[in-house]
């Protein structure tokens, strides 16, 4: 039986280079290890789609164009789409406080809105891991996020990536709309564009699924990875999709799909202020990333489950949407090299992330940044090693070598290798002027003591 996509039948594609594209999609999916991947690219005129490998790497199950992957984080932005529709509706008023419409929820935080949820600005930490989350309630989840000890600056005020805020936005669709989340998300925004429903833990999915993989350095094998995605984190990162499906969410953000009235579009790639995205972004609108990239400002979402990779980018000057899905971690490699490749093909250069080194001005000390920073229940220590350069470690692992710049952002060091990655920044109090937060991969953690 045939699977539905969501690739518009008017658009012809390039056979030259949707063969080229296949090509060197076949060939960089096995320098980098990844069993199966796909790569839809819409050039405003016509579609290319092509994939190559296996969804299952045990079962050798075929990659085709219809299999759906695990979309991790991309997920935010289907659901930051299905409650703007209800704002577009009346149903939601943008700026309501989130308190008015859980009331099961703290007081303490009623300065957090919708928009705060949905843009990251609303001061929440990102939740706990998945696997202790997994049972409970998103009351009791979010009861125990939502208090005024975990809240990490007030509402509106700077920017920290929170999958409890999707929890919380995930809850509020379903108190509005009186469906579940599922359900609220299938009917508002996957079913008008045309987009088959898949999500983890569907006991009979109506569609071909890929699951994750990892690679064993020991051995070279690359085994299936489990999805551990507790079902209270459903909005955060449940959905499933191809990349024709994502190329088609792309489409409707940057309004050219009559599946999203083209105000919703327009408000989701709205820079939203002080969401100062670090290394995941130049900027965040609700529900999506903003990348500037050669003048132009590009929207999309970037996501990994176990296992998984996977990317959207879209321009809504060209018309340009580019959609990527891999099954292994390695994928955000491949992601990358198949962008360098596009560029060479059409001259579509398409913004992938953050780059180390970009900072204004040499490396700096900064020995102040020493201390203690917390993000609900993750700890982040900054020590000064023996030279006095800066280390950064995560809940005790091995601590990192930090590069320092006069902005006060910062850039990690591989212990093994000596790559530089992007890092990400230290704050100052407005007031006092010293440090009191840090920022890494999006996420603010708040000084808790000095070291």
């Amino acid at each position: 039986m045939p699977y539905p996509t969501a690739a518009p039948a008017a658009h012809r594609p390039s056979t030259s280079l949707q063969q080229e594209l296949g090509n060197r999609l076949d060939s960089l999916a096995r320098v980098h290890r990844v069993p199966g991947a796909q790569l839809s690219v819409d050039t405003g005129t016509h579609v290319v789609s092509v994939r190559t490998g296996t969804a299952d790497a045990l079962a050798n199950t075929p990659f085709t164009a219809e299999t759906a992957v695990p979309l991790g984080s991309v997920t935010k932005t289907a659901t930051a789409a299905a409650v703007l529709l209800l704002v577009d509706d009346g149903d939601l008023d943008l700026d309501e406080p989130v308190s008015d419409l859980l009331p099961d929820l703290p007081r303490d935080i009623s300065e957090v809105t919708v928009r705060h949820l949905l843009s990251h600005t609303a001061g929440l930490p990102t939740g706990p891991d998945s696997d202790s989350a997994v049972g409970t309630t998103a009351s009791r989840y979010l009861s125990a996020v939502c208090t005024p000890r975990n809240i990490l600056f007030s509402p509106g005020t700077g920017f920290s990536y929170s999958n409890a805020g999707y929890v919380a936005a995930g809850r509020i669709l379903s108190e509005v709309t009186g469906m579940t989340w599922q359900e609220a998300v299938t009917a508002l925004v996957l079913e008008p564009l045309g987009i088959v429903p898949a999500f983890l833990g569907d006991t009979a999915p109506a569609r071909p699924v890929a699951g994750g993989h990892a690679l064993n350095t020991a051995t070279g094998l690359v085994r299936p990875a489990r999805q551990n995605l507790a079902p209270v984190e459903a909005p955060a990162g449940a959905l499933l999709a191809s990349a024709d499906d994502l190329a088609a969410l792309g489409r409707a953000v940057i309004g050219r799909s009559a599946g999203l009235p083209a105000a919703v579009a327009d408000l989701m790639r709205r820079p939203e202020p002080s969401a100062d995205a670090g290394t995941l972004a130049d900027s965040w609108g609700l529900g999506l990333a903003l990348f500037r990239q050669d003048g132009r400002t590009w929207c999309g979402h970037d996501g990994n489950a176990q296992g998984t990779s996977c990317h959207l980018r879209a321009d809504p000057d060209s018309g340009v949407v580019v959609a990527f899905t891999g099954n292994a971690g390695a994928a955000t490699g491949l992601w990358r090299d198949m962008a360098a490749e596009l560029a060479r093909l059409t001259g579509i250069r398409v913004p992938t992330g953050p780059a180390a080194g970009t900072h204004h001005g040499p490396a700096v000390a900064l020995p102040e940044c020493a201390g203690t920073y917390r993000n609900g229940g993750t700890e982040y220590v900054v020590k000064l090693d023996g030279e006095g350069t800066p280390t950064l470690s995560v809940d005790g692992d091995c601590p990192i070598p930090l590069v320092c710049y006069p902005d006060l952002s910062c850039d990690l060091v591989d212990p093994a290798t000596g790559r530089v990655e992007p890092g990400g920044r230290f704050h100052r109090d407005p007031v006092t002027g010293a440090i009191d937060r840090l920022q890494v991969s999006g996420r603010t953690a708040r000084r808790t003591g000095t070291d």
